[in-house]
């Protein structure tokens, strides 16, 4: 009955890397250990399977974790999904199920209800393995936030947990960011972290000695390791500020263009594209780029009708039409399954005005309708269903291809079969084993950099009494 929290400095500081890499550490070792975030806000989410064989809708990072875990994804995982809609409102995934809507107004209100869910969530976790690694969303210096937090020092606090703070050093800050987290927290929570981590080192880390004693000096806590930066550490991303990066394409590369919707979900669908050595892959979303693809992928969105109306009114439904006409290639994934149809039916204000309907790009003779209840489904060997739109009507007419399955090409056969029908490209690269050996790169780091022994007795034993600093809130 161990656990152990990595917290951030800000988004995106490293903390999911470090969580996947302690997982499979620990699973290394033969501890049983499982990933959990309290709240992920997402819009890249698998499908997993209950003990009762019923689906559940995770944030992706988690279900990478487990995979570095050696466990099976399950719900409680990621108790708390938000799935952004606007940048006011969020639409609610609890235990892997639709909950509802939550939003600026009703923030703090609407969340106490997640709370006492994620909460009975993590106790449920930490009774049934050795190790539960838990993830912290954003900084848990946001003090804005504090009082309805229960993803960091609010999580902390409800299971007496051990917190460690990662900040990214490639930024720069790291030390004012690491210092100021911890300065800024009441006495109450600043007595529940027990030290830090460096992450994206580059250089000579010796030369980072005397500003990490300093630090242990001035806080009373050690710095458990320096993670270096990796050009190897592409990890399944859990949001669009790691949009792009896709790219590992040989000489004489086919492009592919990825449009780059405002609401885009599920771009994970690419990363396997990405790895094709005879792929270069890029995200657009200027009408000219699409005239030197040779395959164009609409990708999944969070709003079909808005993101529609938005490539309408950039052109790119023109530059896909003519693209279309040239006999070239166009693939739609869920979203981009549906633009691609006749036409898009809201009957009960799914996406907006109740009894909304919408022309598609009439690229596919293809009728997509809105429903309230939404369709989880997992496919075998690889994929999964996440959406509202049911589809009657044709998948494939010449050059378009569509399909409402995320997830399919990480699956080589699958991959493999459609670059060579659509492209005539020879796949080159196996994802399954490309995944595992990333994760396996960042368990070599975090067994070489962290001193994960520590980091193991911090999980088992509790929090060590810590020094308050003078200036933390009170």
């Amino acid at each position: 009955m161990t656990a152990l929290l990595i917290a951030g400095t800000t988004s995106d500081a490293g903390k999911t890397v470090v969580v996947t890499g302690l997982c499979r550490a620990l699973a290394r070792r033969g501890i049983r250990v499982a990933p959990y975030k309290a709240q992920n806000m997402s819009n890249n989410s698998m499908v997993v399977l209950d003990q009762h064989g019923a689906a559940g809708e995770i944030g992706r990072a988690q279900w990478v974790q487990s995979i570095a875990a050696g466990v099976e994804p399950e719900v409680a995982m990621n108790p708390v999904l938000l799935k952004p809609g606007s940048d006011r409102r969020s639409h609610v995934v609890r235990l892997g199920q639709p909950d509802g809507t939550v939003s600026a107004s009703n923030w703090v209100d609407g969340r106490a209800r997640l709370a006492a869910t994620a909460h009975a969530a993590f106790d449920d976790l930490r009774a049934r393995f050795d190790v539960v690694i838990a993830e912290g969303a954003g900084s848990p210096a946001e003090i804005n936030l504090r009082a309805s937090d229960y993803v960091n020092l609010g999580l902390a606090r409800h299971g007496e947990v051990p917190t460690v703070v990662v900040g990214d050093i490639d930024r720069g800050g790291w030390f004012a960011a690491a210092y100021g987290t911890l300065a800024l927290l009441e006495p109450a929570d600043q007595r529940l972290v027990a030290g830090f981590v460096v992450n994206k080192f580059r250089g000579e880390v010796s030369l980072l000695d005397p500003g990490l004693a300093d630090l242990w000096r001035r806080t009373g806590r050690p710095t458990y390791g320096v993670l270096p930066w990796h050009p190897d550490l592409w990890l399944d991303s859990e949001d669009a500020l790691d949009i792009e990066g896709r790219r590992t394409p040989g000489a004489q590369a086919r492009k592919v263009a990825v449009v780059r919707l405002p609401r885009i979900s599920n771009f994970t669908d690419v990363d396997a594209l990405g790895l094709e050595p005879g792929l270069d892959v890029t995200f657009v979303s200027d009408p000219t780029r699409l005239a030197e693809a040779d395959l164009v992928v609409l990708p999944g969105t969070r709003s079909t009708i808005a993101d529609l109306a938005w490539l309408r009114a950039r052109g790119l439904d023109t530059a896909i039409e003519r693209h279309v006409a040239a006999g070239r290639p166009v693939l739609g994934i869920c979203g981009g399954c549906q633009m691609l149809g006749r036409r898009i039916e809201d009957p009960a204000g799914i996406e907006g005005p109740q009894g909304a309907t919408v022309d598609g790009l009439g690229l596919l003779d293809l009728v997509t309708t809105f429903d309230e209840e939404k369709v989880l489904r997992a496919h075998q060997p690889a994929g999964y269903e996440i959406h509202h739109g049911r589809v009657r009507g044709e998948l494939r007419r010449g050059p378009v291809t569509a399909t409402m399955v995320h997830g399919s090409f990480e699956d080589d056969a699958t991959r493999s079969a459609y670059l060579a029908d659509a492209l005539g490209v020879v796949s080159a690269a196996s994802f399954p084993a490309a995944r595992q050996r990333r994760i396996d790169v960042l368990g070599d780091l975090v067994e070489q950099h962290l001193d994960v022994d520590a980091l193991l007795a911090l999980a088992r034993d509790g929090v060590p009494l810590m020094p308050t600093l003078a200036g933390g809130l009170t």
